[in-house]
């Protein structure tokens, strides 16, 4: 009985020690591993002040990473390599208690206590280093010019950058990965929970089968940062999607492409095209089938803002000709209809400024117009019934002011902004933007025109416009995207961008991915699309004329 009970105890014994040297995967350490190494760029005092190649520390890193096969194993590695670092001096200014003018919703430092991959006195270390982080002026991230723009510093390029090095993919995503972890004000608003993304694109890094599957992979994670200002190519991206176009302008409705313009009218005629033409399959498989498959490496705010920008990613290949079906009144036909290069497109713009439409109702459109000549447009359209404004476009400079001072101004408070806090990465600092409130010198009805076109400089210049008297909002989702953009590298100098400030109206609602308060939501239909009918200017005609 003894020996029975003997064995049992062994056994136990033996199994609790396995289970607390529980192995851990590849991809749990190398995402361990990134958040340890940008928390500490950011974080600790010796890193953040630049005074070591932090590039170089991870690829001489990683080796050991790989290596470790237990948690005890890794936070050895990762403790011995924190020390490594120079003694971390007790911070008195460091404060750890949540401010006034704190946005802390996009900092999460709970990975710290993970004891499935960190013993406790790596947490604690992690935790003693939050506490007396970095004071000075940081070497990575800055800001600079009249708004203080986010400017990424310091970073590496990497010009001869050799793909099918592991080390270096993997360092290019874990830098692109802790930019948007620390310093991207909308990081609460992803729809994949960031530490997922990391999870999910590890192995994508890790093992693509192509250097083009590399370069999808870099698009797909530019993509999940859900931002209409995420835009990224590649001579190989372009080379796999084509950069050659139908000459037709087209908006997806319904799962539908429906044309609704030409980029050149003879190029058009040549391949029969005709507005209100509705393509339904390309190269036999339907434009929804295709949206399923390409979303993942289409950028946008929105579904709406995606939409916009899936013309680049509608057509297979950069064949010179693409077959589709095409439903006419009726009349389905499949034809094949000839791409162009974008500069066989000749750009005659039609569209008046501003004009004054029946029933003394003005017009005026701010894709083209300047500020000396908005300012004549105001002064005619004065004794008008009502003005349209037609922002469904992207102006050519910002004339929020031109409009306050026509419009008037009710609230002191246009905005409020979010900025990141150098001394606390990852925590935002919460700002009004103010104006000089002033009355109107227009008697008459306002409407703003706006859908997925107003995007970042629009949807700023409409919310100088809706502070403005007797102002209505007429349209569809915008781009959701109003505030600065900014580049940022991968590794190997490939470019990409997102949105570095964070614009929210005065109740701190977010114009990102949302997009601007509408009064009146009016889509254009598909019906309205084949008989070329402008629905929400039709709404924005009948509510001027409305007693």
């Amino acid at each position: 009985m003894k020996t029975i009970l003997l064995v049992l105890l062994c056994s136990i014994l033996s199994f609790g020690t396995a289970f607390a040297r529980k192995g851990i995967s590849e991809t749990e350490k190398l995402a361990a591993t990134a958040k340890v190494w940008g928390f500490l760029k950011y974080y600790h005092p010796t890193v953040a002040k630049g005074k070591f190649d932090w590039d170089r520390q991870l690829l001489d890193l990683l080796p050991l990473v790989y290596n470790a096969e237990t948690k005890e194993e890794y936070s050895d590695i990762i403790m011995d390599w924190i020390e490594s670092l120079g003694n971390i001096k007790i911070c008195k200014n460091c404060q750890m208690e949540s401010r006034a003018d704190h946005f802390e919703k996009n900092l999460d430092l709970s990975w710290f206590k993970d004891s499935d991959i960190f013993t406790l006195s790596l947490s604690e270390k992690l935790q003693f280093i939050e506490r007396n982080r970095y004071q000075g002026k940081p070497y990575y991230i800055n800001n600079g010019g009249k708004n203080s723009t986010l400017i990424i510093s310091n970073e590496k390029s990497y010009e001869n950058f050799d793909w099918t090095v592991k080390s270096m993919r993997i360092l290019s995503l874990i830098r692109y990965w802790n930019t948007i972890e620390y310093y991207y004000p909308h990081k609460y608003l992803i729809d994949t929970k960031w530490d997922t993304v990391l999870l999910e694109m590890i192995p994508k890094f890790n093992d693509p089968t192509s250097e083009l599957d590399f370069h999808l992979a870099m698009l797909e994670l530019v993509v999940k940062i859900d931002d209409s200002h995420g835009y990224f190519s590649t001579e190989l991206i372009n080379q796999h999607f084509g950069l050659r176009l139908i000459p037709a302008v087209f908006k997806i409705i319904d799962n539908k492409i429906v044309l609704t313009g030409f980029y050149n009218k003879d190029l058009a005629a040549t391949n029969d095209l005709e507005v209100g033409d509705i393509i339904s399959k390309i190269e036999g498989i339907t434009v929804s089938e295709i949206l399923r498959e390409n979303l993942r490496y289409i950028n946008g705010s929105n579904y709406s803002t995606k939409l916009k920008y899936a013309f680049g990613k509608i057509y297979p290949s950069s064949s010179d000709s693409v077959e589709v079906k095409i439903d006419r009144k009726g009349i389905t036909k499949t034809r094949k209809l000839a791409r162009y290069q974008r500069d066989e497109f000749i750009s005659k713009p039609n569209q008046k400024d501003w004009e004054i439409f029946q029933d003394n109702i003005g017009y005026i459109n701010l894709k083209g117009i300047d500020g000396k000549e908005l300012m004549h447009a105001f002064a005619s359209l004065e004794n008008t019934v009502g003005i349209i404004i037609d922002l469904r476009n992207y102006p050519q400079e910002f004339f929020g002011n031109h409009f306050k001072n026509f419009l008037g101004a009710k609230n002191e408070v246009i905005t409020k902004v979010i900025k990141p806090d150098f001394k606390y990465p990852g925590k935002f600092i919460v700002s009004d933007q103010k104006a000089t409130t002033k009355v109107s010198k227009y008697k008459g009805k306002v409407i703003l025109l706006v859908d997925e076109y107003t995007q970042s400089r629009a949807e700023f210049t409409a919310l100088h416009i809706q502070n403005g008297y007797n102002v209505t909002t007429v349209g569809s989702q915008t781009g959701g995207a109003g505030g600065v953009m900014i580049p940022i590298e991968f590794v190997g100098g490939f470019q990409s961008y997102f949105t570095s400030s964070g614009i929210f109206l005065p109740d701190m609602t977010p114009i990102q991915r949302k997009g601007l308060p509408i009064d009146h939501e009016v889509r254009q239909s598909l019906e309205g699309a084949i008989e070329s009918k402008d629905e929400v200017l039709d709404k924005a005609v009948m509510l001027v004329l409305e007693k």
